[in-house]
């Protein structure tokens, strides 16, 4: 008998218990599990079709939306705000008067990346294509923007190099620049500062991160809700995927 009045018999039970209990535990944890895939008679052809379309929705629309006026500037999930180093001068110029200055300064970042967004198209496009079987059932099974994670590591680098120069020009197109350059002189004229900021790699980097932004919430919708297959392929393999 041992220590705990419990004999060898009932020890190994009680262990044996434990351990059937640990394996359902973690059987409860498997994302398989959670997702309630039903993969049958789906090929990894058409996985990777379903994630491919997906993602050329997401680019598309996105694109579309952002690339008109207003598309950033008044769409609160993706509008470029002033980068930290700029809060206090917009902060200054409202105190002394000088807001619509401060509000034109916004809204011309804005306009900037709007006037910019579409020359993402063909790298997007590139990545999308070449997706490999191999990848298609990893970013299928995975969380709801998987497709458009995997789209950033294999764009973003690109991007910014394809966006820099558009961007600069973009802000010299809508005025931006200069706007800048006076809002930033007034400041540190009141203040007796010297600001400095690379406006042409924030809103680079911002305009990113916006056409990421629309293509995760479309993912995201037509992984959690049925409307939005909108095709036959969408419909069978994210279907599989509750």
């Amino acid at each position: 008998m041992c220590a705990f009045g419990y004999g060898p018999v009932q020890a190994q039970s009680i262990f044996d218990r434990i351990k059937e209990a640990v394996k359902g535990d973690q059987k409860e944890k498997s994302p398989d599990d959670k997702k309630n895939i039903d993969l049958t008679g789906i090929s990894t052809g058409e996985m990777s079709g379903a994630l491919k379309e997906a993602l050329n929705m997401g680019v598309k629309e996105g694109i579309a939306k952002l690339g008109t006026e207003d598309g950033f500037f008044k769409n609160e999930l993706v509008k470029v705000l002033l980068p930290e180093k700029l809060r206090k001068v917009d902060a200054a110029l409202r105190g002394i008067g000088l807001g619509s200055l401060a509000d034109q300064g916004l809204l011309l970042l804005n306009r900037a990346a709007e006037d910019a967004v579409q020359e993402g198209v063909p790298i997007f496009a590139n990545a999308i294509t070449s997706m490999t079987f191999d990848d298609a059932k990893n970013i299928l099974l995975g969380d709801s923007i998987a497709a458009t994670n995997y789209l950033k590591g294999k764009t973003t680098d690109q991007l910014f190099t394809a966006f820099k120069p558009k961007v600069e020009g973009s802000l010299g197109k809508v005025g931006a620049d200069k706007i800048w350059e006076q809002i930033i002189s007034k400041y540190n004229g009141l203040t007796h500062q010297d600001i400095e900021t690379d406006l042409n790699t924030y809103v680079t980097q911002e305009t990113i991160n916006g056409v990421f932004k629309m293509v995760a919430e479309k993912e995201s919708n037509i992984r959690s809700n049925s409307v939005f297959r909108t095709t036959s392929l969408l419909k069978k393999v994210f279907g599989a995927v509750k």
